[in-house]
């Protein structure tokens, strides 16, 4: 074993390890009981009807098959615990990825349960594909292609820093000094035991905008100075991981975390005392979104 100094780390890790582990100060999943959302193990199929398919969507006008699953529950057909199916086109016609199977009880911070979950997903996978198949409109002829090598974990610690992005910031439609990018996505953080089901929907909880501004705090955890923390264990609210711990704001954030550490490692300091501003000029020069329009 051996260990190397760094100026400046950037814990990628999206449960974030590192910096729980360097005495940062975290929390996990809901405040209550500390239970997080349910986890997936997506699966690529192809030689899909998409044609019949689409005409029992649009012929339903039901893309999730509410209502087929509703009657397939009935008749005891449908042992799993969502009411809803998601199927999306990949890089040509016919060839699906199902993003439907939902894990209760992953923790995604320990091994042994992330284990559990790849387990019980893989056995998932092989019955859902049996339903599909039997059930489903334009999959009587499709293939499993491929299943997720690693389980799909939406939610685990979050990192506390100076700054808490709150859900009253975000209703506020509050702007920030150091937005270092943008999330175009909306409430989507499943409860734990009901992985259908949305709370902030439920709640008849409206977006402000179609957009959601991402500060730069939000990445910064104390008191540890050198360590930054993109991706879904940033410094928020629960509800405000929904449009935050998707693929394109970890992007962005990934991209800012970078550039700064960067920056750290060049002329020494904290993570907390960034130039911001010097940061949002080199994300911009790199064609990074960093404005709205009508921003400065």
């Amino acid at each position: 074993l051996h260990a190397l100094a760094a100026k400046a780390v950037v814990d990628a890790t999206g449960d974030a390890d590192l910096a729980a582990r360097s005495g940062c100060e975290v929390v996990k999943g809901r405040a209550e009981d500390g239970l997080a959302a349910p986890g997936s193990l997506i699966f690529h199929v192809d030689r899909v009807d998409q044609d019949a398919l689409a005409a029992e969507i649009y012929a339903k006008d039901s893309p999730r098959f509410r209502e087929l699953i509703r009657d397939l529950r009935e008749r005891g057909e449908w042992p799993f615990p969502y009411d809803i199916f998601i199927s999306v086109q990949l890089h040509e016609r016919g060839t699906m990825m199902i993003n439907t199977t939902r894990l209760c009880g992953v923790d995604g911070t320990d091994g042994r349960s992330v284990s559990r979950g790849m387990i019980a997903g893989r056995r998932e996978v092989a019955r859902l594909f049996d339903v599909m198949r039997r059930h489903f409109p334009g999959f009587a002829d499709a293939r499993i292609r491929s299943v997720a090598p690693a389980l799909g974990v939406r939610e685990s610690r979050r990192i506390v820093g100076d700054f808490v992005y709150r859900v009253d910031d975000l209703l506020a439609a509050r702007d920030f000094s150091d937005t270092i990018g943008f999330s175009g996505y909306g409430w989507d953080l499943p409860d734990p035991h009901r992985p259908s089901h949305q709370p902030m929907h439920e709640r008849k909880v409206p977006m402000p905008r179609p957009y959601t501004p991402i500060p730069y705090r939000v990445m910064v955890p104390r008191p540890v100075r050198n360590v930054i923390c993109p991706g879904r264990a940033v410094s928020v609210e629960r509800d405000v991981l929904g449009p935050l711990r998707v693929q394109a704001p970890c992007y962005a954030m990934g991209q800012a975390a970078g550039l700064a550490a960067a920056r750290l490692a060049r002329r020494g300091g904290a993570f907390r005392d960034m130039d911001v501003h010097q940061l949002r000029r080199d994300l911009r020069q790199a064609g990074a979104i960093v404005d709205w329009a009508g921003e400065a």
